[in-house]
C-alpha cells in the first residue's frame, strides 16, 4: 500500500479516522505532509496539527522554565537535551518520545540549525509537523519544545552585506516562529574580535546584534508566548571561555536590548566553549579524536550566569561524540543544556541493518558532489564522516522508505540510546515541572499555512551542529 494520499477525499478521509487512534492513517497523513504537494500536503498536516491540540499536544518555550531556574525555584539538578534530528525525522523522533514517555521527560528540547534546515530538506513547519506527529503517535501528551540551533549571522557574508545577512536570518526567525519554534539559540559569535584589546570591544559585534535579532523575535513572537533566547559569547570549537568574556557579552547585550525593546525580557541561557567542536574531529581511521572537556570552567560560568544575570545557566555544544561515561557530569556541574547531534546521524548511516546498496550509492554520489570539500590527506572513512550529512536531504525519500523492518531496527537502537542520555543528564521525572512552567497559551498553535516555508532554505552555513 502507497503511504502518500493522493488527493483531499483520501486525506479527509484519514483525518476521520485518525481520532479513533488508526495509527496506520496518521502514518500515511505524515508522509503525505512531507513528501505530498499543495493543499493535499496542507490539509494532511493541518489535520494532525488539529487532533495533536485536541489531546494536548503543543509547542511551547522553555522560557519559563529556564528562568525559574534561574531564580532558585527550579533546582538546578537536571540539564536538558537539545537534540539534532537530522534524518528519518519521524522515526527518530518516535525513538525519542518512546524514552521520554518511559522516563516522564518532559524537560527535552528538540532542534534544527540553520544549516541543517538546508542540507536535510527541512523546513520549520514540516519539522514541527512531523515532531507532534512523532508525540502523537507515541502517546505523548503535553508541551513539545522545538528549537532553532545556531542561527547563525555568517562572519564572511556579514563583512560584504551586513544588512542582507541580518535579513536573512530576522527572516528564518520569523519563519520558525510561526512555525512553533518558541525556543532560539542566536548565535553571533563568529563576529567576535579577539584581536580588540579589551573584553567589551571583543563582544561589542556580538552582543548588540544578538540583542537586534532578540528584539525583533519579542516584537513578533506570539501574544502570552516568551520566546526562549539563547546568546554564545564564542564559537563552538575556539578557545574556552572565560568570566570576563561572558560578563562583557551579557552587560553589551542587556545594555543594547535596553534600548531596541524597553521592558521586554532578555536571554534566558548562554552558550560557552569548554574543549568541544561540532561533530567531533575524525581520525583517518574513522574514529574520533578524544577531547579535554574543561568542566571547571562549565561550572563556574554556569554558577555565575544564574547568580549575576537569573539564566538558567550555561549551555554546552558539541557533546554527542563524547565518551558515554562524561554525560553524567553535566547536571553535577550546573549545566543547564546539552547539545547533541552527530551521534544520531552516525547511528542511522553505521546500523549493520542499514542496506548496504542504499550506503553505497549515497557515497558515490557524495564522491562527485563534495569533492570540493576534501582534503588532500582524507581517508574514504574522514571524507564520509564529514561529508554524508550532506545527503540527507537529497536521499530523504529513500531513507524515509527504508522496509520497515530496518527503520524498526533502528528506531530501537535510538531508543536504547536517548533512554541512556536522558537518564545521565536526569531529565527523567521532568514532565510535572514543564507542564506547570510551560502551559499552552492559546493562540500560539501554528496552521499549515501554504506560503509558509514555500521558499528554498538558506544555504549551509558553516555546517554546524554537534
Amino acid at each position: 500500500m502507497s503511504l502518500e494520499l493522493k488527493n483531499l477525499d483520501e486525506v479527509r478521509q484519514a483525518i476521520a479516522v485518525l481520532v479513533t487512534n488508526n495509527m496506520d492513517a496518521l502514518d500515511r497523513l505524515v508522509w503525505t505532509g512531507v513528501f505530498g504537494t499543495g493543499e493535499v500536503r496542507d490539509a494532511a498536516r493541518q489535520g494532525v496539527f488539529d487532533h495533536c491540540k485536541s489531546v494536548g499536544i503543543y509547542p511551547a518555550s522553555i522560557h519559563n522554565l529556564y528562568m525559574a531556574r534561574g531564580r532558585g525555584e527550579v533546582p538546578a539538578t537536571f540539564t536538558v537535551p537539545a537534540i539534532n534530528i537530522r534524518g528519518i525525522t519521524y522515526d527518530t523522533a518516535r525513538a525519542l518520545f518512546r524514552a521520554r514517555k518511559a522516563l516522564d521527560a518532559g524537560a527535552v528540547l528538540i532542534e534544527i540549525a540553520r544549516s541543517e534546515i538546508s542540507y536535510t530538506d527541512q523546513r520549520p513547519l514540516e519539522y514541527t509537523f512531523v515532531l507532534l506527529s512523532a508525540a502523537l503517535r507515541e502517546g505523548w501528551r503535553g508541551p513539545v519544545f522545538i528549537q532553532g540551533d545556531h542561527f547563525q549571522i555568517n562572519a564572511k557574508k556579514y563583512t560584504a552585506d551586513p544588512t542582507g545577512e541580518m535579513k536573512t536570518v530576522l527572516d528564518l526567525a520569523a519563519e520558525a516562529m510561526q512555525a512553533g519554534f518558541y525556543n532560539i539559540d542566536v548565535d553571533t559569535s563568529t563576529l567576535v574580535d579577539l584581536d580588540k584589546p579589551t573584553h567589551t570591544e571583543q563582544q561589542q559585534l556580538n552582543g548588540s546584534l544578538c540583542a537586534e535579532i532578540t528584539a525583533f523575535i519579542r516584537k513578533h513572537e506570539p501574544a502570552g508566548v516568551h520566546v526562549s533566547v539563547g546568546g554564545e559569547i564564542g564559537e563552538v570549537g575556539g578557545k574556552n571561555s572565560t568570566a570576563e568574556e561572558l560578563e562583557a557579552f551579557v552587560d553589551v547585550f542587556n545594555a543594547a536590548l535596553a534600548k531596541a525593546a524597553p521592558g521586554k525580557p532578555g536571554m534566558s541561557k548562554i552558550s560557552i566553549q569548554t574543549g568541544t567542536s561540532h561533530g567531533g574531529i575524525p581520525l583517518p581511521d574513522g574514529t574520533i579524536a578524544k577531547v579535554k572537556l574543561d568542566f571547571d570552567t562549565l561550572e563556574a560560568l554556569s554558577k555565575l550566569s544564574r547568580e549575576k544575570y537569573g539564566f538558567a545557566g550555561a549551555v554546552q555544544h558539541g557533546a554527542s561524540t563524547l565518551p558515554s561515561e562524561l554525560f553524567g557530569e553535566f547536571p553535577k556541574r550546573g549545566a543547564c543544556e546539552i547539545h547533541l547531534a552527530t551521534e544520531f546521524q552516525n547511528m542511522i548511516f553505521d546500523h549493520p541493518a542499514f542496506p548496504t546498496e542504499l550506503k553505497n550509492t549515497i557515497y558515490a554520489k557524495l564522491r562527485e558532489t563534495e569533492a570540493g570539500e576534501r582534503k588532500a590527506t582524507d581517508t574514504d572513512e574522514q571524507f564520509f564522516y564529514k561529508t554524508r550529512k550532506k545527503a540527507l536531504g537529497g536521499f530523504k525519500k529513500e531513507l524515509w522508505g527504508m522496509a520497515p523492518s530496518v527503520r524498526q531496527a533502528i528506531g530501537e537502537a535510538l531508543e536504547q540510546r536517548f533512554t541512556f542520555l536522558l537518564t545521565q543528564l536526569k531529565a527523567n521525572q521532568t514532565s510535572e515541572v514543564a507542564a506547570k512552567y510551560c502551559p499552552f497559551v492559546p493562540g500560539s498553535f501554528p496552521t499549515a499555512d501554504a506560503s509558509m516555508g514555500a521558499g528554498k532554505g538558506p544555504e549551509d552555513v558553516t555546517g554546524l551542529s554537534d
